[in-house]
């Protein structure tokens, strides 16, 4: 988890990620930032994920268990 947080925090262009940051309260949050972890899903986690899948997740851990299930 410690890295997914590392890469969140390069795109949301902020020095650290907690597991229970709300992901819409970062500035950098916007339709760019979801393509980009839409990006990071597929090519470091294999998974195919949605907008809408993107978005229904509140936190950054919220963002791990997707990528992770």
């Amino acid at each position: 988890m410690e890295q997914f947080l590392e890469k969140l925090a390069d795109i949301f262009d902020v020095d650290e990620v907690k597991p229970d940051d709300v992901i819409e309260n970062f500035d950098e949050y916007d339709s760019l930032s979801i393509l980009t972890i839409i990006s990071l899903l597929g090519s470091k986690y294999n998974k195919t994920v949605s907008v809408q899948e993107v978005r229904g997740c509140k936190t950054a851990e919220d963002l791990y268990d997707l990528a992770s299930k």
